[in-house]
Parts: structure tokens; sequence; C-alpha cells
């Protein structure tokens, strides 16, 4: 069994920096681990891929995040992370750690959360203006 805990969200002016770590337990080597996010507004059954990464550090970014976002993990630690820079308010949202061996396909696309093997319990980014 995976779980997944986030921690590092807050609030910040727009042109900040956050980041987001995830703290992984169980086993998760054949999985891709990720980022996904919940936009206020939107289905709350559906969550937009942000950065997804594999066990060999490849890693794939949504259009509106490249450049800006940096997924990234550390396999001693147990511990997935997204660095955040040149935030923008329509950053603000809570961002999901995730996995799932099919994970990859969702990059960029809403998936709905019964689609996905395991989810943390979500952390709040909130970029203000």
């Amino acid at each position: 069994q995976v779980q997944l805990a986030e921690s590092g969200g807050g609030s910040v002016q727009a042109g900040g920096s956050l980041r987001l770590s995830c703290e992984v337990s169980g086993y998760t080597s054949r999985f891709y681990m990720g980022w996904f996010r919940h936009s206020a507004g939107t289905s709350a059954s559906d969550r937009e891929g942000v950065a997804v990464i594999d066990s060999t550090g490849a890693s794939y970014y949504a259009d509106s995040v490249k450049g800006r976002f940096t997924i990234s993990q550390d396999r001693n630690k147990n511990t997935l992370y997204l660095q955040m820079n040149s935030l923008k308010p329509e950053d603000t949202a809570t961002y999901y750690c995730a996995a799932d061996p099919n994970l990859r396909l969702w990059v960029g696309r809403s998936v709905g959360v019964l689609a996905v093997y395991a989810w943390g319990q979500g952390t709040l980014v909130t970029v203000s203006s």
C-alpha cells in the first residue's frame, strides 16, 4: 500500500517561489510519481496533471508550468519535490502528490480522482497578485 503526505504549501506573491514536498511510503518502483492540482471553481472530482516523473528521473510537464516548475525525487529519503518558481495567480490551487502506473497519461489533462492509485491529502498554494 502506498501512502503519500504533502507539505510546503502556503501563500506567496506573484513572481515568488515555493517548494512542495511529498513523503512516500510503500512500494512505488513500478509507478510514475507526480503532482496534480485542483483549482477552485472546477469539478471537485477532477485534478490537473502538473508534473510527472518516472523511476529513471525522466520528467514531464504541463505546458502551463514548463520552464517554471521542476519535479524531482530523492529515493534515499523517499521524498518527491515540486519546485515552483515565477508563480502566477492562476497557479493558486490545492496541490496533490500522486502515484500510479499510468500517471504520465494525464500530464496537462484532468483526471478523475478514482482513476489514480494513490493520492496525498493535498496542500494549498495561494498566489496573490
